[in-house]
């Protein structure tokens, strides 16, 4: 599943430096190495505590996890909107990912200077979203005049697509965003096909101090950042992106005991990580023992076909069935025979909508 999240932010915010946390770790990778697609584009693991379990209790020679895509974009600055700064590149690649990460400076120091000469989480919000909400009401003014025309002549798709429009047009206009707005179900695949950059889910990641990581929510900057974002039914993270980028670089012992000494259980980026993978739907399936163990990602409410289509064409193309166990049942008999043993071992046919966790063997006939 080649979906991406990129992560924007203003100047000095600290967003190159958390790419580069995200770099580093990728480096430190066993099995799938940190892979330069181009130089702003990074592959990481997802972290999953199941695959070391089923691989104790499937053995398998080696574990393969699923990965996920970040990538750095442009700088922005006001005014991007009309090709201000790098304003015309930074729009274009928001366009090509599927979610967005927006790093908010949480940090006071005297030696990193900011745009606005203070640290106010809320304006430099506000000075991307309302650039963004301008591109998309520039996009959204040259489709209305031209949907409007066709939807006089009652097409019912012009109307429909009409009636989104008036629906986004005053959002956008009073600097709101797309996502903001609650759609029904046929509304949401108009919206999709409008492409507007302020439609993408996004995470409002607040870069804190270290002294802040035991209690994020002691930092009046980060309070202010998950203010915001639960006005947008949007998520929050607060991570140190200078001290992640420290983290990355230790082995795995030294980076729990760092952690530990830190007062946290896990690590800000595996937060992140695994909060960009949910935000787009998306789930894991399991394939487990013999050459490998191995995690691989879908889309939730993808049907077994499908699923097997992404370890390769053949398997969806001749589909018979999935014998599926779920990583729970698993877990908690001890091994595979016992699942079996137990009636847990389902065999699930064309119409199965995979669940996150199921481990799955696929049968095929091409």
């Amino acid at each position: 599943m080649a979906l991406t999240a990129g992560i924007v932010g203003l100047p000095n915010v600290g967003k190159s430096t958390l790419f580069n946390a995200i770099t580093k770790a990728g480096a430190e990778m066993a099995n799938y190495p940190f892979a330069t697609i181009d130089p702003n584009v990074g592959m990481v693991e997802v972290p999953d505590e199941r695959l070391a379990r089923i691989d104790e209790l499937i053995p398998a020679k080696k574990i393969i996890p699923t990965t996920f895509e970040f990538t750095d974009i442009a700088g922005i600055v006001k005014g991007a909107s009309k090709g201000e700064g790098l304003g015309n590149k930074f729009l274009e690649n928001i366009r090509q990912v599927d979610a967005i990460v927006h790093v908010v400076r949480a940090f006071d120091d005297d030696n990193i200077t900011t745009v606005s000469g203070k640290v106010d989480p809320l304006e430099d919000i506000e000075t991307i979203n309302l650039e963004l909400s301008l591109a998309d009401l520039e996009s959204v003014n040259k489709r209305y005049a031209k949907v409007e025309k066709v939807a006089r002549t009652k097409d019912k798709d012009a109307m429909a697509e009409f009636a989104v429009l008036q629906k986004i047009k005053p959002v956008l206009e009073d600097g709101g965003s797309v996502r903001s707005i609650t759609f029904d179900e046929d509304e949401q695949k108009i919206v999709k096909g409008l492409f507007l950059l302020t439609a993408k889910p996004v995470i409002y990641v607040g870069n804190i101090a270290e002294a802040d990581m035991a209690d994020p929510d002691a930092s009046p900057y980060y309070q202010q950042i998950k203010d915001f974002a639960a006005q947008e039914n949007a998520e929050a993270l607060a991570i140190s992106a200078k001290t992640e980028e420290e983290i990355a670089e230790l082995d795995d012992a030294d980076k729990k005991d760092f952690l530990e000494a830190e007062g946290v259980s896990e690590s800000g980026l595996d937060r992140l990580i695994k909060a960009s993978y949910h935000l787009l739907g998306l789930a894991t399936f399991f394939t487990a023992g013999g050459k490998e163990t191995r995690a691989w990602t879908f889309k939730r409410g993808m049907k077994a076909p499908q699923v097997a289509g992404i370890i390769h064409s053949d398997f969806e193309r001749g589909f018979i069935r999935a014998e599926v166990m779920s990583y729970t049942d698993l877990d908690q008999l001890g091994s595979a025979q016992a699942v079996k043993e137990a009636g847990k071992l389902r065999l699930e046919g064309k119409e199965y909508l995979v669940q996150d966790g199921d481990i799955i063997e696929f049968r095929f006939n091409v």
